[in-house]
């Protein structure tokens, strides 16, 4: 049982949970593990989103790293995937983003990342603790005399950044320019305050922008991908093309068409396959997403010749499965998409522009394109019970029997996903299916039947 990672890194609250001293620690046995193969002085990248406690823990950080006997280079404010192609791009150790992506100012979180730009896995993640808590070996890696780190800024890396999408985008945009092309943005007052204008600006792209001015605690405050609301109203009021929104930490986007409806991850995901696809370019013609993708994006696979490969929740299984059998396009209803062959992690302004030119480049409106899927309603109700039951849904006839007449039911327009937490008591009841009172009903009732049995 890991005591400090989560799915996603360290997240806490800052300076009470996430202390100066865990930090620390965090920095100095990361240093040592990410880097112990290595026959050189290690160079790691830090960046950060817009949270009032973000310096406070990249003080941390660096003091962990130089203490070791690495170098750092502080990145500033910079949204996660920068960070991530940044490391690569530089050839460096490591690289950390200090984030609580979509949660509130008063988290935060430790990302770390490999010298291929991508999250580091589950085992060293396990490694790391150990370090952490071993107390004489933490110790031991104290550099000394002219062994000590140095650190140095380099905030005009981020130019680095904008150049990446000026290099792949500038071409496409300048040969499909509409002049009444306009496009909302939301930056959530966070990690991509000042980036994402810089790369809508160099790209020549029409752009009206909202939520740029973060004060250190109004990062994801009702604005931004967990907060659509704000950017629909803007979207209207201006009759822009298409509003654009980006997570705390930038590595997420969800997008509104002109009616005002939501373009979610897996309509993103349709619209960036068939672009691809069209041009050759969908590896293995396969979407890969998760088990919570909606059904819609399987009918719309199924419908266009596509394979949909379907992982457990979480962007890292995502990634795994696409490295492991070289697919270039992957992600989850929460707008986190990874198009592999510009970067190894989910990139917001990446799959924007990836959007943009699908709308650009086929001359539709923003809603056409998201009609391309229908989308079915979904309940998730979790079902409470006893800790050491939730996996025995499986053995228990009535259960069983209960969800496969459902399923009977449904007749491929509806779908019944049983998944037990990970960390609480409980049994996650998701039901898809055209009719929301029904599937509503039934959900209730089959949680009810399992909390029944399994208690």
């Amino acid at each position: 049982m890991r005591r400090y990672f989560g799915t996603d890194g360290i997240r806490r609250i800052a300076n009470t949970e996430l202390t100066p001293e865990l930090v620390y620690k965090v920095a100095k046995a990361g240093a040592y593990v990410l880097s112990k193969h290595t026959d050189h002085t290690p160079t790691i990248l830090i960046g950060r989103d817009t949270r009032i406690s973000g310096t406070l823990i990249e003080s941390a950080m660096v003091a962990g790293f130089l203490s070791y006997g690495a170098n750092v280079k502080l990145l500033g404010v910079l949204p996660t995937p920068a960070c991530a192609y940044l490391t690569r791009k530089l050839n460096a150790d490591a690289s950390v983003v200090i984030s609580a992506s979509h949660n509130t100012y008063e988290f935060n979180g430790i990302k770390y990342f490999s010298n291929k730009g991508m999250k580091i896995s589950d085992t060293l993640e396990e490694e790391i603790e150990e370090v952490m808590d071993s107390g004489g070996k933490l110790d031991e890696l104290t550099a000394a005399n002219d062994k000590i780190g140095v650190s140095e800024y380099a905030l005009d890396l981020i130019e680095e950044y904008v150049y990446f999408f000026r290099k792949h985008f500038e071409d496409v945009i300048e040969n499909n320019r509409k002049e009444d092309f306009i496009v909302g943005i939301d930056t959530a007052n966070g990690a991509t305050s000042v980036v994402a204008e810089k790369v809508f600006k160099t790209l020549g792209i029409k752009y009206e922008i909202i939520n740029n001015h973060p004060d250190g605690i109004n990062i994801n405050q009702n604005c931004g991908s967990t907060h659509l609301e704000g950017l629909k109203k803007f979207v209207l009021d201006n009759k822009l093309s298409l509003g654009i929104a980006y997570d705390g930490d930038g590595d997420r986007c969800l997008a509104i068409d002109e009616k005002g409806n939501e373009i979610d991850g897996d309509k993103l995901l349709a619209i960036i396959s068939g672009s691809l696809k069209e041009k050759g370019q969908l590896n293995k013609d396969t979407i890969v997403s998760t088990v919570m993708s909606n059904l819609g994006l399987n009918k719309y696979a199924k419908n266009n010749a596509l394979t949909l490969l379907q992982t457990s929740v979480g962007d890292r299984y995502v990634l795994e499965k696409m490295l492991e059998e070289g697919y270039n396009l992957g992600g989850e209803q929460s707008g986190h998409i990874i198009l592999l062959d510009y970067n190894p992690t989910g990139d917001g302004i990446l799959t924007s522009l990836m959007l943009i030119k699908a709308i650009l480049e086929t001359n539709k409106k923003a809603s056409e394109l998201g009609d391309i899927v229908k989308l079915y309603p979904q309940v998730l109700i979790n079902a409470k019970v006893n800790s050491n039951k939730k996996y025995d849904y499986e053995k228990d006839g009535s259960i069983k029997e209960a969800i496969q007449q459902l399923e009977r039911e449904f007749a491929g327009n509806g779908r019944v996903l049983i998944r037990p937490s990970g960390t609480e008591p409980l049994v996650r009841v998701m039901i898809e299916g055209e009719d929301q009172k029904y599937i509503t009903k039934k959900a209730q009732e089959l949680a009810d039947l399992i909390e029944e049995k399994l208690n």
